[in-house]
């Protein structure tokens, strides 16, 4: 079956059938970024919230020059959180350094915990020093997939000074932070990272033990290299 051109695909975005409006937002995932983003646009203001959001997705993908403004935007002014949170993840995806000042900022003024914690994962994805300061405050949240997040993106950006401030969640009630952990310290070869991961190797669930197991696994290469 031959992929449907162009001028189909922006036909359909058109439609009124909101799933006809899907699968062609979706048939645009093998064409070239150029091309899609203008296709992409038409749908940025779907009264279909699902719409909106794969809308979204697909500018983190499809990078154009277009693509890092229009994301920003989203960010900082759409009332919608959902949306908002989607446009902090897509940022992160684009890889763009320029991303990173104003994810820290929505991050400090949203008051939603999701777009909190999507500009958090974002950051991580990003790789980026400066986000550390931002880090470490949200370890000191009062919800725990800000841990979650805030823990992953440390290590994502090879903090090794955040060491110490991580290993406290190492008896954490929630498995998923104390599984973070150990795959965050895989990436943050030290002393003091080892012993916790040989701690959490002996981890009562399985993900987190195993996830300890790997990390150990990646330090111990990477100190073979040195």
């Amino acid at each position: 079956m031959a992929a449907p051109s162009l001028q189909e695909i922006s036909t359909r975005l058109e439609s009124s059938n909101s799933g006809d409006r899907m699968v062609a937002l979706a048939s645009l995932r093998n064409v070239p970024a150029e091309d899609a983003v203008p296709l992409i646009k038409k749908v940025l203001d779907d009264e279909s919230l699902q719409i909106r959001s794969m809308a979204i997705f697909a500018l983190g993908i499809k990078q154009t020059e277009e693509s890092y403004p229009i994301l920003v935007r989203i960010l900082e002014t759409d009332p919608d959180y959902g949306i908002r949170a989607d446009a902090a993840g897509a940022l992160g995806y684009l890889e763009d350094a320029r991303a990173v000042e104003p994810l820290m900022r929505i991050f400090y003024e949203d008051t939603d915990w999701l777009v909190r914690f999507s500009a958090a994962v974002a950051l991580g994805n990003l790789k980026d020093l400066r986000a550390r300061e931002i880090l470490i405050q949200a370890l000191d949240s009062e919800e725990v997939v800000l841990h979650q997040a805030a823990i992953a993106a440390l290590g994502e950006i090879k903090d090794i000074e955040s060491v110490d401030k991580i290993l406290r969640f190492a008896q954490s009630d929630d498995w998923l932070v104390r599984q973070r952990l150990a795959e965050a310290l895989g990436h943050l070869p030290s002393p003091k990272s080892v012993s916790a991961l040989k701690y959490l190797e002996k981890d009562n669930h399985k993900h987190v033990a195993e996830a300890a197991r790997i990390s150990l696994k990646r330090l111990e290469e990477a100190g073979n290299q040195a």
